[in-house]
């Protein structure tokens, strides 16, 4: 037998879904749920190894080749921009990037040049570049709702799942800028070297995503 396949996952509620997802294959996902602190583990009837890592993480680590795909957000994908092939659209962890301001705050009137505070300036930056706005960016790492708040900026684009922690600080959605859910990547060398494998356990998944959508 040939070298499990590695498969990276986003630990969390990422990791959770996709082992929940890899169990509706038939798969024995014990030492998933086993882990302890371990964060290499097979799946041995699937000639699979899951390795658990943070999100930028598992794109830094199929991007090198070390583990052959990976699970994670549309985010942290569109953040990072790097060297990979997106496969499948998974369909969890759905939520969206927002541009949000303070309640009523007229934010594209004037000309001045705007303060956007966000965790992920690439993907502020393009989508201001792509109204044609010249926007300064300031690169927030903890609660990015406290920016505008403080005065630090006139708006933040952030991931928002149902707004309540928006509106329980007084902001609100301007304008959606993403749609984003969990995606499976793969190694573009990988997928060269291991195709046939990969292609198996693609096909696996996408009948199981398409079957699932029949029956809802």
């Amino acid at each position: 037998m040939s070298n499990p396949l590695r498969i990276a996952l986003t630990k969390g509620r990422l990791e959770k879904d996709t082992v929940a997802l890899l169990e509706t294959l038939g798969y024995d996902c014990t030492a998933v749920h086993e882990k302890g602190r371990r964060l290499i583990l097979p799946i041995p009837d699937a000639n699979l190894e899951v390795v658990l890592a943070k999100a930028a993480d598992v794109i830094t680590y199929v991007e090198h080749g070390v583990c052959d795909m990976g699970v994670v957000g549309k985010d942290t994908l569109m953040e990072m921009n790097g060297k990979l092939f997106e496969l499948v659209n998974l369909g969890f962890g759905k939520c969206r990037f927002a541009l949000a301001t303070k309640k009523d705050y007229p934010f594209y009137d004037g000309f001045g040049v705007k303060t956007i505070a966000s965790k992920y300036p690439n993907v502020t930056r393009a989508f201001f570049e792509a109204k044609g706005m010249d926007v300064d960016i300031v690169k927030i790492e903890g609660s990015v709702e406290l920016a505008p708040l403080l005065g630090l900026a006139d708006g933040i684009v952030d991931i928002v799942e149902t707004g309540t922690t928006l509106r329980e600080n007084g902001l609100e959605v301007v304008e959606e800028v993403a749609q984003i859910s969990a995606r499976l990547i793969v190694n573009t060398v990988s997928l060269k070297l291991r195709r046939e494998e990969i292609e198996q356990f693609v096909k696996k998944v996408e009948e199981k995503l398409n079957d699932t959508e029949d029956r809802l």
